[in-house]
């Protein structure tokens, strides 16, 4: 109730401001823009917040506080008259309607819903022309197909018929919480999120990736028995090492040059390579 009354006041108080002539507009706007006089600034914004108000009512629809909507558009208002230019010889209003509507789209778009939509142009122009243009078109001669519609929308606001699809779904229904409780006859009230479908592997290839693992570790470290001690060294710090050494490092670690670790490592993977075709024949034809 008392932000009813606190709306009612404002709305009073933005109507029964005084319209501004274009002399004395640009008087303001100029000594705004000169000398940064508050007095100004404040004069000009109060005489044009019934513009934000009005630009409010037109989107009050998106479900959003209207007191919101007023002090985002108010923020758009401010922009404006930091940026205008009053020798240009537009008006004030004019220049100032486009800061305001597109700060309250901008407001709609981060607050209508919990999931982001497009920020570009047409994505922009897509959620805030699609219930209208869908709203003619239901209205004209003939009824069209849902598939037909999406077209013709498409088509007027230059997007793909894709995204008037998915638009359309979005706002067709509010969001859901995945937390939200579903009924189930077998196994009682359940959370969404018990429904989503999982990425996991199912328990069973777990368990066999794991056996898998472990069997080509075991056949790995039998061959590695193969391997002198200067090829294991190059081998485990080359191959099996989180951070992998270099040629050089290791050169001068063992006082060889890189191109010699290079064949000695190249020489203790073909050793390697034999010794487990020797145990797993089936490894040769991979």
């Amino acid at each position: 109730m008392k932000e009813v009354s606190a709306r009612r006041r404002m709305i009073k108080a933005a109507m029964s401001a005084p319209y501004l002539a274009r002399e004395e507009e640009h008087d303001l706007a100029v000594r705004w823009k000169d000398a940064q006089d508050q007095q100004a600034l404040h004069k000009i914004t109060t005489a044009h917040m019934r513009l934000v108000i009005a630009m409010a009512s037109r989107f009050r629809n998106f479900g959003l506080p209207m007191s919101d909507l007023v002090q985002e558009g108010h923020v758009g208002l401010l922009e404006a008259a930091a940026r205008f230019e009053p020798e240009r010889g537009v008006r004030f209003s004019t220049y100032a309607t486009w800061w305001i509507r597109a700060s309250m789209q901008d407001y709609i778009l981060r607050n209508w819903s919990i999931v982001r939509g497009g920020t570009s142009s047409a994505q922009k122009a897509l959620f805030f022309n699609l219930r209208r243009l869908r709203a003619k078109l239901s209205q004209g001669e003939g009824k069209l197909s849902e598939s037909a519609m999406h077209a013709e929308i498409a088509s007027a606001l230059g997007v793909q018929i894709k995204d008037v699809a998915s638009m359309d779904a979005r706002l067709s229904g509010p969001d859901t919480s995945l937390n939200a409780p579903m009924t189930d006859s077998d196994s009682g009230s359940s959370d969404r999120m018990e429904f989503l479908p999982s990425d996991d592997p199912l328990p069973d290839e777990q368990v066999g990736s794991m056996i898998d693992d472990e069997r080509r570790s075991a056949w790995l470290m039998t061959a590695m028995g193969s391997l002198n001690e200067r090829e294991l060294r190059i081998i485990r710090e080359r191959r099996l090492a989180e951070d992998g050494a270099t040629l050089e490092s290791l050169g001068a670690a063992l006082g060889i040059s890189k191109e010699r670790v290079r064949q000695i490592e190249s020489r203790a993977l073909q050793k390697l390579k034999a010794a487990l075709v020797e145990q797993q024949p089936a490894i040769g034809s991979m």
